[in-house]
């Protein structure tokens, strides 16, 4: 049996009736000895999912997903989201692709008891596209509500959290792309023209693309002979001159010939607009809209940046035309010149829990420190201390944050004054100061556990998968947590037996040596 996935689906947060050999998610035995990390994220959900009040919260969050149009009680059955948020975090936290994520889904026999099926009878498998298709489902809102509850929850297990401080910093999580050039971008735009428009021009009759992948291929050769082709160093001025000229007469050639495709697609894209087109087709006709305008740009830039010998200024470039938000970022960090995604900001608490992040889009360090703290203290009212480094200072930081919070540890740029050299040098700012750097530590965490390179597509997407690997990281910890917290009551109770029984052997002793004793004095 398979699952698809299209149309209208009658949603349910989890099915209330159980089958025949199926375990209730709170009586689930899983492996406490175990080190790797799905058993962990497993006793986690089952926190999630034991506490009743807990699981309430929680599914009433989850039935934000039912857009507002649909009813949950019409329409065929579709994915349970207790299963989608099961499979969503256990994809971040292993850092596994769709595949695996559903090879393990209909093979892995604990996790098969925690999305709800019965171990006897014809197994329940799923599909690939039904997996990724409903894991697409999560905004980033409701992922950012169900990680404020696990960790919320994760204190209580704790226990006595008066005060919460934190540690402040931001890292980037690369985008999906390649190493962009504006000869490799404008091929990529050529090579989505080429391909939707013969598919489009098939479909209604439209002449003229019939030799579209002969020009394509076309097109890869002049690519790869201006892709090949290098500036002279030699040091007669004539041979780096007719070098230069035929590095100019390759790409004259190359922008020429998509120039004409480009040209060649506006007027079938003319042609598919006069015509009776349905849905589908003027969405695909916006695509190649828009992929035109990518390639228009690459070709004007490569045309000021080799033929007239300009600068483009970095503001003009785009670094993929797939992952738009896409960002040339250079941390300044030995061996890692530059990095291609968004830049991610994460607050930490001092239990190693997540307790905001946000992904900045058209942000600097310093630009987001305050709002960041704010958004953080109006999710955590307990939340009265965090630290950061130079990156996040400025003045007017400083002077907003300790508005904001109790303390605060931000150290400023440049030549101290006396009064801030007396500051950053006392005992408490240094101590401070050193804790600073667990936040490191969650990050790479993070890095290891998915939020390397973001493989989703989009805007949304990007954020969706943050946000999936923070709360899965959070959900990681606090299973991490119950599971030491059960390990050591197994060793109390380890320790109580080991007691009794030496009690009642010493019990059985007493009456043994009195026994000697009276025979060696008949003797």
């Amino acid at each position: 049996m398979v699952q698809r996935f299209g149309g209208e689906l009658m949603r349910k947060v989890i099915e209330p009736q159980m089958e025949i050999g199926e375990i209730a998610i709170p009586d689930i035995q899983i492996d406490l000895h175990s080190r790797d990390e799905i058993p962990k994220v497993l006793i986690g959900l089952q926190e999630l999912y034991r506490d009743q009040y807990l699981r309430k919260k929680v599914f009433e969050v989850l039935k934000e997903l039912i857009p507002d149009n649909v009813s949950p009680n019409r329409g065929r059955n579709g994915m349970n989201f207790w299963t989608i948020l099961v499979l969503g975090v256990l994809r971040l936290v292993c850092n596994w692709d769709y595949d695996k994520l559903t090879e393990i889904a209909n093979n892995h026999m604990t996790l098969r008891l925690m999305l709800g099926h019965s171990l006897f009878g014809k197994p329940f498998r799923y599909a690939l596209q039904t997996v990724k298709d409903n894991i697409r489902l999560f905004k980033p809102e409701i992922l950012d509500k169900i990680n404020q509850i696990a960790v919320c929850h994760g204190h209580e297990v704790i226990g006595n959290v008066d005060e919460l401080s934190g540690s402040c910093d931001s890292f980037v999580v690369e985008t999906d792309v390649h190493f962009p050039t504006d000869i490799n971008l404008l091929l990529d735009a050529l090579r989505k023209i080429v391909f939707i428009i013969m598919t489009l021009c098939l479909e209604n009759g439209i002449c003229g693309w019939r030799k579209g992948m002969f020009n394509f291929k076309k097109v890869r050769q002049l690519f790869t002979q201006v892709r090949r082709m290098k500036h002279s160093s030699s040091k007669n001025p004539e041979k780096r001159e007719e070098r230069k000229q035929l590095i100019i007469k390759a790409h004259k050639l190359y922008i020429d010939l998509a120039e004409t495709i480009a040209a060649k697609a506006n007027e079938a894209i003319i042609l598919l607009q006069t015509a009776d087109i349905d849905v589908t087709t003027q969405l695909k006709t916006d695509e190649i809209c828009r992929f035109i305008a990518h390639a228009e740009r690459q070709i004007d830039q490569i045309r000021r940046r080799v033929i007239e010998g300009k600068t483009i200024p970095h503001h003009e470039k785009v670094f993929s035309i797939f992952e738009e938000h896409t960002k040339w970022i250079v941390k300044g960090k030995a061996g890692i010149p530059q990095e291609l995604g968004l830049n991610v900001c994460v607050v930490k608490d001092q239990f190693g829990f997540i307790l905001h992040h946000r992904v900045m889009e058209d942000e600097t360090d310093v630009l987001i420190a305050v709002p960041i703290v704010e958004e953080t203290k109006q999710r955590f009212k307990n939340f009265n201390g965090c630290s950061f480094d130079k990156g996040f200072h400025s003045p007017d930081n400083q002077k907003k944050l300790a508005e904001i919070l109790e303390n605060v540890v931000l150290p400023r740029k440049g030549k101290l004054s006396a009064i801030n050299r007396e500051i950053e040098s006392t005992e408490a700012f240094k101590s401070a100061r050193r804790k600073h750097a667990a936040v490191e530590s969650s990050i790479n965490a993070l890095e290891n556990h998915g939020l390397d390179r973001c493989p989703d597509h989009g805007l949304h997407g990007f954020k969706r998968y943050v946000g999936l690997a923070v709360l899965a990281r959070n959900i990681q910890i606090l299973g991490h947590l119950i599971q030491q917290k059960k390990l050591k009551n197994q060793q109390r109770t380890r320790k109580n037996r080991l007691c009794l029984l030496r009690r009642r052997n010493k019990k059985l002793r007493k009456p043994l040596e009195k026994m000697h004793s009276c025979q060696i004095s008949l003797l």
